[in-house]
């Protein structure tokens, strides 16, 4: 006989739709908090947005990341972040020391020498995610959910601790040979060709991995595999491979997400800490297992983000943005655990 179903408070005032409105109530407080400053700043607005459109375009891919590794196993990787970190310092040592590209180089050059460290990012990390894969998690498919739990918080420490051993405690940059000049100019608004960048590498990475996923046959064996592990090998699916596949894949985002980030910022040791906590919100925020989701959480966040540092009209300020970020992950996980675009199923009722 199934156990009688155990309804909670938080159920009955969803039920009574006081939820719901609360949500409604707060979407509107930011609604009319964002108008407001269109109307005082338009141009400094616009600019704002394209700022957090970038910011948000490299959460993504990270996200990405998580929300893949979580449809099939529903596990969160929490070594995600500390990979896109060694990533993106690994990254910063072809760039500078073994292909030697400076603010002088050819534009050609540059050209080629960022789509060939691209390239050679993206398959060295995913084979660095695909053996964690293979070292650390295997073998727990079939233990509690704890277990693995606990072996990704292990994995992300010694990641971490990988990186902290080869670089030191101190920042890398990249020279800045994408020129921050103005790419696209209408007015006071404007957008500069690092940033563009950004979106010229992000844009077909996500393009093509939606294609991936969805008209492939590896992509339609990862699908069924999230669907039911079980079921899908009955039918003849590899498991392991399609696992494997997947955490490579989630390695080549990370790997091209670290070298996104480089063209913007500075990249340290611990750098995929709390980035991986901000992608891994917009993940949750999005969905988590929804690839659509994971890139809409990203861009809501990174517009968060933005808004909150760079408008002026009663803003909390950037001292304020890790709070606002987790607060948001702390009222989704409350109110709607499944997300923006998730769906709810029995585990997450």
């Amino acid at each position: 006989m199934a156990a009688p179903a155990v309804t909670t408070t938080l159920d009955r005032l969803r039920k009574s739709g006081i939820v719901a409105l609360i949500g409604y109530a707060l979407l509107a407080l930011v609604g009319v908090w964002l108008v407001v400053n269109f109307i005082k700043t338009p141009t400094e607005f616009i600019n704002v947005a394209l700022i957090g459109l970038t910011n948000g375009a490299i959460f993504g891919l990270v996200a990405l990341g998580y929300t893949l590794v979580y449809g099939i196993l529903q596990l969160i990787n929490f070594a995600h972040g500390d990979v896109f970190a060694l990533a993106g310092l690994v990254s910063f040592t072809v760039i500078v020391d073994i292909l030697g590209l400076n603010a002088d180089t050819s534009l050609i050059a540059v050209v080629g020498g960022m789509l060939l460290t691209l390239l050679v990012i993206m398959v060295l990390f995913s084979i660095v995610n695909a053996t964690i894969e293979l070292v650390a998690y295997r073998r727990l498919r079939r233990a509690p959910r704890l277990a693995a739990l606990i072996t990704a918080v292990g994995m992300s420490f010694i990641v971490q601790n990988i990186s902290l051993a080869i670089y030191g405690v101190g920042f890398y940059s990249i020279p800045s040979f994408i020129p921050r000049s103005e790419a696209i100019g209408i007015g006071n608004i404007t957008y500069s060709w690092n940033k563009l960048a950004v979106l010229l590498i992000t844009i077909p990475v996500l393009i093509l991995l939606t294609w991936f996923v969805r008209e492939t046959k590896q992509g339609k064996a990862m699908r069924a595999v999230a669907q039911d592990t079980e079921a899908s090998a009955m039918m003849g699916i590899n498991v392991n491979r399609t696992i494997s596949v997947t955490f490579a894949i989630a390695g080549a985002l990370a790997g091209s997400a670290a070298i996104v980030f480089l063209l913007q910022f500075n990249m340290r040791y611990d750098t995929g800490f709390e980035l991986g906590l901000i992608a891994f919100t917009a993940a949750v925020l999005g969905g988590i297992g929804n690839l659509s989701g994971a890139v809409l959480g990203a861009l809501v966040i990174g517009f968060i983000q933005a808004f909150n540092e760079g408008l002026t009209w009663y803003t909390p300020g950037s001292d304020w943005t890790r709070t606002i970020v987790f607060g948001i992950l702390i009222l989704i996980l409350v109110f709607r655990p499944e997300g923006l675009l998730g769906e709810r199923t029995p585990e997450g009722a």
